[in-house]
């Protein structure tokens, strides 16, 4: 089957394409998780000063990351669905949404985990923290209006603009520990010199690509349901599953 730039506006190569890589990122990202954790769990060595605490990053880290990098999509679906008229910019959008949002979550929850022992308490207002609060707020604002509208074409545009107001914030989230005196500590991974032994850092990059592949796939599935739901009238859809 080849695909092109014409196929991709139609609706049933669209949700034939997703269907197509979808379960290559699944496996993808099953593998990679197993052996990040793998690597990360049992073969890195304990932190000299954190000792085994410090493992909690190869969550917290790459759910982090990830917060920041499915908003950031979100904000090109969504100039490309207000700008260039991308048809399925909405969808990609909506399916994006919860899973970027559980990884805010999960970013917040494990680095609560972490702070308890490091700092003393749950929670402190720090730049880092409030910044990536904040987008967890955006996010289920986002989802919000995505719900909120019987007309999901209105509900698509106002979740776009609410995702381009609030990209802004993308990097408050990445440089708060630059800008701001905070108790987060700086980045240790995406920097010229890598703070953190090899031993350490291998798994943890493999658990970010893996993170990355996890929400391409299941991004895709819950495209290809919203897609079916709001095409679900449409003959091709009818064709699809009736013959």
């Amino acid at each position: 089957m080849q695909w092109n730039l014409n196929a991709l506006s139609s609706p049933l190569h669209f949700y034939q394409l997703t269907g197509l890589l979808a379960p290559w990122f699944g496996w993808g990202a099953l593998v990679l998780l197993l052996g990040g954790l793998y690597g990360g769990l049992i073969m890195a060595p304990p932190d000299y000063q954190q000792g085994d605490a410090f493992r909690i990053i190869y969550v917290h880290v790459p759910a982090a990351v990830m917060s920041l990098f499915v908003y950031t999509f979100m904000a090109v679906m969504a100039i490309s669905g207000l700008i260039w008229r991308f048809r399925f910019a909405d969808v990609l959008l909506a399916g994006s949404a919860p899973i970027g949002a559980s990884f805010t979550f999960l970013a917040l929850v494990t680095g609560s985990l972490w702070g308890k022992p490091m700092w003393g308490a749950w929670w402190v207002w720090d730049a880092r923290l409030t910044s990536e609060l904040i987008l967890l707020f955006l996010y289920l604002g986002v989802i919000g209006l995505l719900a909120a509208y019987d007309d999901k074409r209105k509900g698509g545009r106002a979740a776009a603009w609410l995702t381009i107001v609030g990209v802004v914030n993308v990097p408050i989230v990445k440089f708060s520990v630059d800008w701001w005196n905070t108790l987060h500590q700086g980045s240790t991974l995406f920097r010229a010199d890598p703070a953190i032994h090899s031993t350490m850092r291998l798994p943890l990059v493999v658990m970010i690509i893996g993170f990355a592949c996890f929400f391409v796939a299941i991004m895709l599935w819950r495209a290809r349901c919203e897609l079916l739901e709001r095409e679900r009238d449409s003959e091709w859809v009818d064709t699809l599953f009736r013959g």
